[in-house]
């Protein structure tokens, strides 16, 4: 599978660190950082829209105030996404342009304190996309040291080989649970490991906690069957059943909470049974497999 040691399987989620969720001051955010870097937790998912492009900024502010060594973490961020919230834009879009992912990225870097990014994502496919243009942009900022690594977030296997024609991918994002996981039948986890990529996914406890539906009450019916049995949560039992794919995808998790990043991290050690995982996968799709 892909080089992937320099990571946490459990990577944190800053989206809600900043304007966009929980307002955390300096100081909090230094302790929780260093919360997450005492569970192991020692990788940091950014973008730069996030608090409307202020959360890096906070992030940046906090981290340099940590006890945090730079060579022991690694900070991943995305660029692309022109809002009209935080900018002066008309209308939501992307912008892929050489320039434009240039100096996404020094404004990332500027404003997270580190002198580089481990790994550099787009955030969105974009129609009008041109791979020569984006390649040209990867290869100037690997070449001064900038990015270390290359990958997208949403991109459909398609997408990724347009891509490709002009540079190479080495890691996705992608959009995957137990209530949301086209992605493992779509083709996109098959190209992950076709071609040996990081594989994170966003979401990975899916809607479970946020939606009172049908299909979540099957879940939920399973669920209280394994709780027992594997002597864990309901959370715990859904990244592991994420975690269990042979994609080796590494869940970005988005709690602030220190219990919470605790018992995901003690998740990565829970390995359900075959019969348990397809169990809560026919309660997700409704019926069995064919």
């Amino acid at each position: 599978m892909a080089n992937t040691t320099n990571y946490s399987k459990i990577i944190a989620g800053t989206m809600t660190w900043g304007s966009w969720g929980k307002q955390l001051s300096t100081e909090e955010m230094v302790a929780l950082m260093e919360q997450c870097s005492s569970l192991g937790i020692t990788t940091f998912d950014h973008a730069d829209i996030y608090g409307d492009y202020g959360t890096e900024i906070a992030f940046g502010k906090a981290f340099k105030a940590s006890n945090l060594d730079r060579s022991k973490v690694q900070f991943i961020s995305k660029c692309g996404i022109q809002m009209t919230s935080g900018r002066e834009n008309k209308v939501k879009h992307y912008q892929y342009d050489k320039d434009y992912i240039i100096s996404s990225t020094e404004q990332s870097l500027k404003k997270l304190n580190t002198e580089y990014l481990d790994v550099l994502l787009l955030h969105r496919p974009s129609p009008l996309l041109q791979p020569e243009e984006v390649a040209e942009a990867i290869l100037s900022l690997k070449n001064s040291g900038k990015i270390k690594k290359f990958g997208v977030s949403n991109f459909s296997p398609s997408q990724i080989a347009l891509l490709e024609t002009a540079v190479p991918v080495s890691a996705n994002q992608v959009e995957f649970s137990l209530t949301q996981n086209e992605v493992m039948t779509n083709g996109t986890l098959d190209d992950c490991m076709v071609h040996r990529r990081f594989t994170m996914c966003w979401s990975p406890l899916g809607s479970y906690f946020r939606k009172k539906d049908a299909k979540t009450a099957r879940i939920k019916k399973i669920l209280i069957s394994l709780i027992e049995k594997y002597s864990a949560t309901e959370s715990q039992i859904l990244l592991a059943w994420s975690l269990k794919h042979p994609a080796s995808i590494f869940p970005v998790v988005g709690t602030t909470n220190f219990e919470r990043l605790s018992e995901s991290v003690a998740a990565i050690e829970l390995n359900l049974e075959i019969q348990d995982w397809f169990l809560l996968l026919e309660a997700s799709q409704g019926k069995e497999v064919a």
